[in-house]
């Protein structure tokens, strides 16, 4: 019995050694850069590239620059239907011209002579048509040409009319409308031009230049990709066992590969949503378990830091920092 209890005490004992030296729980991942990709606002030939990758740069820099002749011609054609919509618009303003409105005076004129002719001739063969000296369709005739020469004389009031009363607001409120779409117009095709020089958003690294000189990039596609931010973020996988003991805004200790010093983040990120862990954050019983995206900002002694180092984030140490 008591070599039994001997035993027994040392199995505990190795049991306990083995729990004190297990290494504390740590979530592993890679250094990340928030990227900004610029896409291609046309598709037009590349004619300069004035950057290289891995090159910094400042915001507002050029990096490289597409054929404009195109988007040029487009930018004057707008400008000019603009123009043309300008004076459409003035001339509604300034209403008809006195010419116009003394042509249809004269118009006017003309009709109430004929109408005067045709109720005279009118009259005439009335009491002819009632004595039968006149065949009854002569006397249809002449009343005929006399309601239509009436009819005449009423269109010719109501065009002087028109001319007289001017521009309704309805048509010009709808030219001024039109003027203002070829106005809209001509600015989307001048920013599109600017655009045809590619600008850095924001002070960042060149990470890639997928096309080259000479290259024409579809609408949309991506002509270069920045590096922003003051310093990196290490993207970790926590396993889901240390799920529930971190939380939004954790300070955390970071070791990143090859760099003795210990650095210190705060959690920014955490998913709401389990994944299968990634094969290179694969460490022994977490192989086959589920894991949580998390993204850790670091301080600025990070900066500078190249993206793509392997990192360790000690989870046991976590502090509450919010």
């Amino acid at each position: 019995m008591r070599d039994c209890a001997r035993a027994l005490m040392v199995s505990l004992l190795a049991l306990a050694m083995v729990a004190c030296h297990r290494a504390p729980p740590r979530a592993l991942g890679t250094l990340e850069y928030d990227r900004i990709a610029l896409p291609s606002p046309a598709a037009e030939r590349i004619v300069a590239i004035d950057v290289r990758e891995g090159e910094r740069v400042h915001a507002g820099q050029v990096l490289l620059r597409l054929e404009t002749d195109r988007m040029q011609s487009q930018l004057e054609a707008a400008r000019a239907q603009s123009r043309q919509q300008a004076a459409a618009v003035a001339e509604l303003r300034a209403g008809p011209r006195q010419e116009a409105i003394a042509q249809a005076r004269a118009q006017l004129s003309a009709a109430q002579a004929q109408a005067r002719d045709a109720r005279a001739y009118y009259a005439r063969l009335q009491p002819l048509g009632r004595r039968q000296l006149v065949a009854a369709a002569d006397v249809d005739r002449a009343r005929a040409a006399a309601g239509n020469a009436d009819a005449q004389v009423r269109a010719a009031t109501a065009a002087l009319a028109e001319l007289e009363h001017g521009t309704r607001s309805e048509e010009l409120a709808q030219g001024e409308a039109a003027f203002a779409a070829t106005q809209a117009q001509a600015a989307v095709q001048a920013v599109t031009l600017g655009k045809l020089e590619v600008k850095a958003p924001r002070d960042g690294q060149v990470d890639s230049l997928p096309y080259r000189l000479g290259d024409q990039a579809p609408v949309g596609a991506p002509l270069a990709l920045l590096l922003v931010g003051d310093a990196p973020y290490a993207r970790i996988y926590i396993p889901e066992q240390q799920r529930a003991g971190v939380h939004v805004g954790d300070r955390v200790r970071v070791h990143v590969e090859g760099r003795a010093q210990v650095l210190t983040g705060r959690v920014r990120m955490l998913r709401s949503e389990p994944s299968f862990t990634p094969y290179y954050a694969l460490s022994g019983e977490d192989a086959a378990r589920l894991s949580y995206l998390a993204e850790v900002a670091l301080d600025a002694d990070a900066a500078r830091l190249p993206p793509g180092l392997p990192v360790q984030v000690d989870l046991a140490g976590a502090t509450a920092d919010r």
